[in-house]
C-alpha cells in the first residue's frame, strides 16, 4: 500500500536528531528519504552509544528507519555534484548545520532554488540565521538558555534537564510540520520555499502555559517540582509501597477523589470548591490528600481512582510503559523499533527498510540519477 508521502523524494542532510527524526517522519507514511553522510563516520548518533543492537548504536536506530543512505565528501568536487543531482530531483531537502556550512558547500537555498524551484528546503538551526548563527545548537544547551530547565526540577534547585532530548525532538515534529504546509503551497502554486524551524523559537512555542503566563501577564515562572502552577492537586504522592500521579483537573474529579479517599469534609469545605481556592490553599490540602493516599498501593488507587473518573497512574519505568501501551492495544512497537504514533485509516505508516548501513545505497541513488 503507498503511504501518504509516496513519491516524494527527501535529500536528507539531517545529523543528530532534529533533522533526522523529521525525515523519518516523513519516510514512514511513504516518502524516499536519502540520508547524506560522512564517508568512513557517518551521522554523529552511530557511535553514540551504548547501548548498541547488532553493532549500531541504538541512538542512530532510533531515528533513521525506512531511509537509504549514501555516503559523500560534499568537499570533493565529485561527490557535490552527485549531491546537487540529487537535489535538483528531490521535492524536499533538510538540512541541520551550522547556518551558512551550506552556502560555503554550494548547496545553499539560493542556488538550490535557482537548480530547482519547487523544491522546499527546510532549515534547522538552534537559533536561527542572524544575530544567533554563531550560537552552538545543541539541546542540553537550549533547555538552558530556553527556560526549560528553570521550571523543571525542585524549587530552589540549579535547574533540572528533561530525560531525553525534548526539544531537539520538538524542533523535529515542528520541522515535519512546516515541510508538509509548504508542500501543499507548492502542490497548488508549484513555488518551493524554504522553511527555517530554530530549537529556540520551537522551545519557546512548546514552553505553552508557561511561555504564555509570561507573554500575556509578564509572570516568570519557576521549578515547583512534580506540582502544577495552576491546578491542584496535580503532582506526584506516596502510595503505600510506590509513587503515584494524581491529575485532578477540574471540580468534579476533586470530588471524586474525595469521596474515593473517604475524605469527604475536604470536597465540602468552601475553601477548596474551586480551582484556584485549591490552588490558593494547596499547603493545606494537599498534605490532608497525601496522608490518605499513603493508605493504599498505587495499583490499588489506580483501579479505584480510574472507575471513579479521577485521572491517575504509577510512575512507570519504560518497561512498564511498553507494558501498558500494549495492553491497551495501542502496538507501540514495530519489531524492535518504536511505532509511528500517527495511525491513519487509509494509509497507515509502514516500515519497508531498516536503519541502513553507512552508504549502503550508493548503486540505488546513482541508478534513480540515471533515469
Amino acid at each position: 500500500m503507498d503511504g501518504a508521502l509516496s513519491g516524494l523524494l527527501v535529500a536528507d542532510f539531517g545529523r543528530v536528531l532534529a533533522g533526522p527524526y523529521a525525515t523519518m517522519l516523513m519516510a514512514d507514511l511513504g516518502a524516499d528519504v536519502i540520508k547524506i553522510e560522512r564517508p568512513g563516520s557517518g551521522d554523529d548518533t552511530r557511535s553514540w552509544g551504548p547501548p548498541h543492537a547488532n553493532g549500531t548504536a541504538t541512538y542512530f536506530l532510533g531515528v533513521n528507519r525506512n531511509k537509504r543512505s549514501i555516503a559523500l565528501d560534499l568537499r570533493d568536487p565529485s561527490d557535490l555534484e552527485v549531491a546537487k543531482a540529487l537535489v535538483a530531483r528531490a521535492d524536499v531537502l533538510v538540512e541541520n548545520f551550522k547556518p551558512g556550512t551550506m552556502d560555503r558547500l554550494g548547496l545553499g537555498y539560493p542556488a538550490m532554488r535557482a537548480l530547482n524551484p519547487a523544491l522546499v528546503y527546510c532549515s534547522v538551526t538552534g537559533f536561527g540565521s542572524g544575530k544567533g548563527a554563531d550560537l552552538p545548537g545543541y539541546d542540553l544547551v537550549v533547555q538552558a538558555v530556553g527556560g526549560l530547565m528553570s521550571v523543571t526540577g525542585e524549587p530552589g534547585g540549579h535547574g533540572t534537564k528533561t530525560g531525553v532530548a525534548l526539544v531537539d525532538v520538538i524542533t523535529g515534529l515542528h520541522a515535519a510540520l512546516g515541510v508538509l504546509a509548504a508542500l501543499r503551497h507548492r502542490d497548488r502554486t508549484g513555488e518551493g520555499q524554504r522553511v527555517e524551524v530554530s530549537l529556540l523559537t520551537s522551545l519557546l512555542s512548546a514552553l505553552t502555559n508557561q511561555a504564555a503566563a509570561y507573554a500575556a501577564a509578564g509572570e516568570v515562572a519557576t521549578a515547583m517540582g512534580n506540582r502544577h502552577p495552576s491546578i491542584v492537586p496535580y503532582e506526584v504522592f506516596a502510595a503505600a509501597d510506590r509513587p503515584i500521579v494524581i491529575a485532578a483537573g477540574n471540580d468534579r474529579q476533586f470530588r471524586a477523589l474525595c469521596a474515593v479517599l473517604d475524605r469527604p469534609e475536604l470536597a465540602a469545605d468552601a475553601r477548596y470548591a474551586t480551582n484556584a481556592g485549591r490552588v490558593a490553599g494547596r499547603d493545606e490540602l494537599v498534605p490532608s490528600l497525601a496522608e490518605a493516599l499513603a493508605q493504599g498501593t498505587a495499583d490499588h488507587w489506580f483501579t479505584v481512582l480510574t472507575e471513579a473518573g479521577v485521572p491517575c497512574g504509577p510512575i512507570n519505568d519504560l518497561a512498564d510503559a511498553f507494558a501498558l501501551a500494549d495492553r491497551l492495544g495501542l502496538e507501540p512497537l514495530a519489531g524492535d523499533q518504536v511505532a509511528n504514533p500517527v495511525r491513519m485509516s487509509a494509509t497507515p505508516a509502514a516500515y519497508r527498510l531498516p536503519p541502513p548501513d553507512l552508504g549502503q545505497d550508493e548503486q540505488w541513488v546513482r541508478d534513480i540519477l540515471d533515469r
